[in-house]
């Protein structure tokens, strides 16, 4: 199985924590975020794993290199962004060619913790057919996504601005739409990611919205029995931590 970490961002809302070190180091119950995303993706079966660097990208190395032998099961790999961050979407264009078969890729954010099981949304996905399967939870969020009753991606809407997009009105009622809010972690098609060479910077979801008229991106829904924690800013952050201490 293919995975990929995005953990190359800047982690800017996570200062002053991350003026010295990535976001994906900073730790939570002991552990850096990455290792609970490493630990969660070996877990659910994924023997190839990229994980994309651009901040403080030596220190990711050099915390891999030093680790990797947990988890012999799986070949870590580095996506080198050093020189020019590439967003979600160019990130993963970039790491395309670093996997070895053409399988689909299970993504998810270092910035996430969550233990939804990676095998799991894997055989949603590839039971359904479609060219992307999008975790998704009815939570709070100024940026909502719109799926229509089937789940299929019908839009995106900011809930402050007010601004949206649909790129699917013409096939659906805006009114039987519903919203639910992305997760962090998606499994797209290989073949997906290569309509969007060449290697440049652009947003997953943009990229996502922008073929939605034409390819099959559903959701699926993110069980009330598993937990989810954004921790991108200082104050979510220490959320998690102490639900994390609780429980661990």
């Amino acid at each position: 199985m293919n995975g990929m970490i995005f953990a190359a961002g800047l982690g800017t809302r996570l200062a002053p924590l991350t003026n010295t070190q990535p976001k994906a180091l900073v730790k939570v119950g002991g552990k850096p975020l990455l290792e609970h995303a490493i630990e969660q993706f070996v877990k659910g079966g994924v023997t190839t794993l990229v994980i994309n660097v651009h901040h403080f990208p030596d220190q990711i190395i050099a915390y891999v290199n030093a680790n990797k032998h947990r988890w012999p099961q799986t070949n870590i790999l580095i996506s080198d962004e050093s020189d020019f961050l590439l967003d979600t979407g160019g990130g993963l264009v970039k790491a395309l060619q670093m996997f070895p078969d053409d399988k689909p890729i299970v993504v998810g954010n270092a910035d996430v913790l969550c233990d939804v099981p990676i095998d799991w949304l894997y055989a949603e996905h590839v039971k359904s057919g479609h060219s992307a399967t999008l975790l998704t939870r009815k939570r709070n969020s100024t940026r909502q996504l719109l799926f229509d009753a089937n789940g299929r991606l019908s839009g995106w809407r900011n809930l402050t601005s007010g601004e949206e997009r649909l790129p699917r009105l013409k096939e659906v009622e805006t009114s039987s739409l519903h919203e639910s809010a992305f997760c962090g972690f998606h499994v797209i098609e290989q073949g997906l990611v290569r309509f969007w060479l060449p290697v440049r910077k652009f947003s997953i979801i943009d990229a996502y919205l922008n073929v939605a008229s034409d390819d099959k991106i559903y959701e699926v829904d993110l069980s009330s029995e598993y937990y989810w924690y954004d921790v991108g800013t200082v104050e979510k952050l220490k959320t998690a931590e102490e639900f994390y201490s609780s429980t661990h």
